[in-house]
């Protein structure tokens, strides 16, 4: 039984690595779109008073979230094909990811912010990503930078903070094709 035990953590333990490495396998050839939930920022929600406009109103990356959007921006300059094209959520948490792991490249693209409680919006902004996503034929890699609930509207999955996921336009969705954890 002890046994038993040992092999499954083992195996628990391996699953990340090996699907992070296949992860990075896709992004080598470049042509490829991957959606990043930003570095880590304690807490959960944004505070009541949240103005988009004003990070002093928002959860915002941590010492710890500045260290992995570095080590994100590293391993995708010595893992990938070149980063073509960054765009990303409007909150300073995520434009402060995609900024320290990807530099000028980032731009902010309002369809990956986070839905308000009534965002009347939220199909227009969901088509709006599906585009960019679908019409993605540069020969580098595409890197999106959204909040928690973006991805999991288009790809059913909540990521970790920190979190990559190397997706394709399928339907009205998204298929994820590998994940990378950093």
């Amino acid at each position: 039984m002890f046994r038993i035990v040992i092999v499954v953590l083992a195996f628990i333990a391996a699953f990340p690595a090996h699907a992070t490495e296949a992860g990075w396998a896709l992004l080598r050839d470049g042509g490829r779109v991957v959606l990043i939930r930003h570095a880590f920022a304690p807490g959960t929600g944004d505070p009541a008073n949240f103005d988009i406009a004003k990070c002093a109103t928002q959860r915002n990356l941590s010492d710890r979230g500045r260290q992995q959007a570095r080590k994100i921006g590293s391993l995708f300059s010595a893992k990938a094909a070149e980063t073509e094209k960054v765009l990303s959520s409007r909150s300073c948490r995520s434009l402060e990811t995609a900024r320290l792991a990807f530099g000028r490249l980032a731009e902010p693209f309002e369809a990956l912010d986070a839905f308000g409680a009534d965002d009347s919006q939220k199909l227009a902004r969901n088509a709006a990503v599906l585009h960019e996503i679908a019409e993605w034929s540069g020969s580098g890699n595409l890197v999106l930078v959204a909040e928690e609930d973006v991805i999991a509207a288009l790809t059913g999955i909540s990521p970790r903070e920190g979190e990559a996921m190397v997706v394709r336009a399928e339907g009205t969705g998204v298929h994820v094709l590998g994940r990378i954890i950093f």
